[in-house]
């Protein structure tokens, strides 16, 4: 199945359904991830800048538990500054694998780390991380001390819990016995700033939402007003997460693929969550998937965590 089919399926998939939704990885293309580029640089997203004083802050600690002589996988591009400083900051590093769907932002990741790092091996490799991985395609000869993965950011918040655990089984799978996971989690906090930060004053991530209405035009021939949506961000206090909504400001429909879509004012496509963990959820949803968080820091805000995760 082609990228552009696989797009068109999982769309009717997804505004067949009730409630209505479209999958959140839709939401980067390249014009997406450029303005999810402006998000973190925005006053109100927090999460960039406290994992950035994260790293920074424990660095030293970081680089003592993963040890020398690491086979670093990331889960993304991974040009990026955290990337950067936990290389820098790593004893002798064996190699760095990122692994990445888009085969553009992987080559310029790669040939980007390979001048600043000529002394560790770089080896990317193309492929859907959301998917199995063959782990053999990871072997090094000789092979490094411990196999890493390294996955930043706050992205295992967009899975459900049971999608988490089977997520970070996979990735246990691929670390193998004797490696870990370093994985950024999100912390749960106050709703006025938790909907500031998907919901910022300067509207990027308003922009963002409603990009992908433009890419069912841009890419699906969709027949769509998306200036009849708006882009809105809920906290669900139930299941402790941010759900972003592109919601009907006015009887409308889209038309797809000879099919048509009708949106009453008020209606709603949900196109992205995002849940938020005190550090006790998380390490239950780690055991859930079979292993030990063995040591989390927090920035000095205590915003943001990071897990290093090991099997139990």
């Amino acid at each position: 199945m082609t990228e552009s089919s696989e797009f068109l399926a999982d769309a009717i998939a997804g505004l067949t359904a009730r409630p209505r939704t479209l999958p959140c990885k839709y939401l980067y293309d390249a014009r997406g991830s450029a303005l999810f580029e402006g998000i973190c640089d925005t006053e109100d997203y927090y999460v960039t800048r406290a994992d950035l004083a994260l790293h920074e802050a424990n660095i030293g600690e970081i680089s003592s538990i993963v040890g020398p002589d690491a086979h670093i996988i990331e889960f993304g591009s991974g040009a990026g500054v955290k990337t950067r400083k936990l290389l820098a900051g790593l004893e002798s590093p064996r190699a760095y694998t990122p692994i990445e769907i888009s085969a553009a932002a992987l080559a310029a990741s790669a040939r980007s780390l390979e001048n600043d790092f000529p002394e560790i091996e770089i080896r990317p490799v193309r492929a859907d991380y959301t998917q199995p991985i063959d782990s053999d395609a990871l072997d090094l000869d000789p092979p490094a001390s411990r196999r890493v993965i390294y996955f930043p950011g706050s992205t295992i918040s967009n899975f459900e819990h049971a999608e988490a655990a089977e997520f970070l089984r996979r990735m246990a799978r691929i670390a193998r016995p004797g490696g870990g996971i370093l994985i950024g989690v999100d912390l749960l906090k106050s709703k006025e700033t938790l909907l500031a930060a998907y919901d910022d004053s300067d509207g990027v991530t308003a922009r963002f939402n409603l990009n992908l209405l433009d890419r069912l035009a841009r890419e699906l021939d969709a027949a769509v007003e998306p200036d009849a949506f708006a882009h809105e961000a809920r906290f669900n206090d139930e299941l402790r997460r941010i759900e972003m909504h592109l919601v009907a400001q006015k009887k409308t429909s889209i038309a797809l693929n000879g099919q048509a879509f009708e949106f009453e004012a008020g209606d709603s496509i949900h196109t992205e969550n995002s849940h938020k963990y005190s550090v006790k959820d998380f390490r239950l949803l780690a055991e859930r998937a079979g292993l030990r968080s063995e040591k989390v820091w927090k920035d000095p805000a205590g915003l943001f965590s990071t897990h290093w995760l090991v099997s139990a």
